[in-house]
């Protein structure tokens, strides 16, 4: 039985299992999910059990737990180590959504759900075409899985993992599938991804909040010196201010600028899908340019004072912040990192007090395009999509990939079939039932071509 017919017999079951998943909120960023992050490990044994794993298990981490499960082929093979997480971003704001978000619709072609995409139905795709080669004694080397509850949280209980079980997660190349593709129309295979580093800020003015008549204007609102300190990270061109900043920015060379250049992209179509007037970001460079090979910050969000229904005169004693920049190849997390907490307190005023506090990063990457397991990729999608896949970098990160080179030595195969239409991390994630079925051929491509 060919793959396509193998879909078409299981699909009512793939989806059964994927909904499966979808409806434990595995919320890492909430401590009060700890229960169904168990479980989710848990039905994910279950789950590559039955697809043909010799063996499954919840492994325990400093954190949240993680699944192994192997499948030993021969002794002289090479092994496939199969990443993904199945942690996901919190649904909030709800009143947003048009279902409920850990309820899985199916409408108009699309799985509506939070996780339909990121990761689980892309860490599905993985798992379906593993049971199919194991089913018709189609696969010809070992394969491994390692998914993990706290990708969404910047993977911090991953790395010590890693080096713990270096043994047991020994394998020749690694393949995740939670990257994204150019259109449904133009597949593309991710080969860079940007780095991040990530902070929460806490700027303290008077001691309580104050009468916003009786001291305002003579005492600094932290709200309004936090904004005037964020408003200067970024220049008018577009640039990072932080001294050192792009001291290790690799600049695009003319040959790679020219390649990126070939991609198609429609800038109008960019616009209207987000509903903005205008792009903005670094002079001199273009879209894609500035949302994959160059660095950028933003503000992720800003509270403080009053923001209840209705008014109130306040001055408030605090305000707060966490933001975000994404790094390029070369550029080290951590020494970003202090270079912002040192910015960030040179540019405070006297009046307020500034608290920087470091969440999470991780280094960019970048796959070469003429290891064996590219290859492979290629030929898989080429199977699936009918067309050869495209090689672009992708704006995102994946902090743990640069880990796993530098822990394991192993390089990583990004098979992503995500679409900026899914958007995952938004209310109402979605993923298309075709890009499902296509993504298990092509990874069933993936394996009958690496050798």
């Amino acid at each position: 039985m060919d793959i396509k017919q193998y879909i078409l017999e299981n699909e009512s079951r793939f989806l059964d299992e994927l909904f499966s998943l979808i409806r434990i909120p595995s919320i890492s960023a909430h401590p009060e999910r700890k229960s169904d992050m168990l479980r989710c490990a848990e039905r994910w044994v279950e789950l590559l059990l039955a697809a043909g794993a010799d063996r499954a298990e919840v492994m325990p981490s400093a954190g949240n737990p993680l699944v192994y499960a192997e499948k030993h082929v021969a002794d002289d093979a090479k092994t496939v180590l199969i990443y993904s997480h199945y942690d996901v971003m919190p649904a909030e704001p709800l009143e947003l959504w048009k279902s409920n978000p850990f309820e899985p619709e199916v409408r108009d072609g699309r799985i509506w759900a939070r996780g339909a995409d990121d990761d689980k139905g892309q860490a599905m795709i993985q798992v379906k075409a593993f049971e199919y080669l194991v089913k018709h004694g189609l696969l010809k080397h070992n394969v491994k899985f390692i998914f993990e509850g706290e990708e969404e949280i910047g993977s911090p209980s991953l790395g010590g993992f890693l080096s713990e079980h270096a043994q047991l997660l020994k394998a020749d190349i690694i393949l995740v599938s939670d990257t994204s593709m150019l259109s449904a129309e133009l597949p593309s295979l991710t080969t860079g991804l940007r780095g991040l580093a990530y902070w929460e800020i806490e700027v303290t003015g008077p001691n309580r909040d104050l009468h916003s008549g009786h001291f305002g204007g003579a005492v600094a609102n932290p709200i309004n010196m936090l904004c005037q300190m964020l408003a200067q990270i970024v220049d008018e061109k577009g640039r990072i201010t932080i001294p050192h900043f792009y001291d290790d920015v690799e600049e695009l060379s003319a040959d790679e600028r020219a390649m990126i250049a070939e991609i198609p992209f429609d800038l109008d179509k960019y616009k209207r899908a987000i509903d903005i007037d205008e792009v903005a970001g670094e002079e001199g460079y273009s879209t894609i340019e500035r949302n994959s090979c160059r660095p950028s910050f933003d503000v992720c969000g800003i509270w403080g004072g009053y923001t209840g229904q209705g008014s109130k005169t306040v001055l408030p004693s605090k305000a707060y912040a966490k933001v975000s920049t994404r790094l390029v190849p070369h550029q080290q997390h951590e020494i970003i990192s202090q270079l912002f907490i040192d910015y960030i307190k040179s540019i405070a005023p006297k009046s307020v007090r500034v608290e920087v506090r470091p969440m999470h990063g991780g280094e960019g990457y970048v796959c070469p395009i003429d290891l064996p397991a590219y290859k492979a990729a290629e030929a898989g999608f080429t199977a699936a999509f009918g067309k050869r896949p495209l090689a672009v970098r992708r704006g995102g990160s994946i902090p743990i990939i640069s880990d796993f080179e530098r822990v394991l030595g192993i390089k990583t195969v990004l098979m992503g079939f995500g679409l900026e239409s899914n958007a995952i991390h938004s209310p109402n994630e979605n993923f298309p039932l075709d890009m499902l079925r296509r993504g298990i051929e092509a990874v069933v491509g993936f394996h009958l071509n690496y050798e």
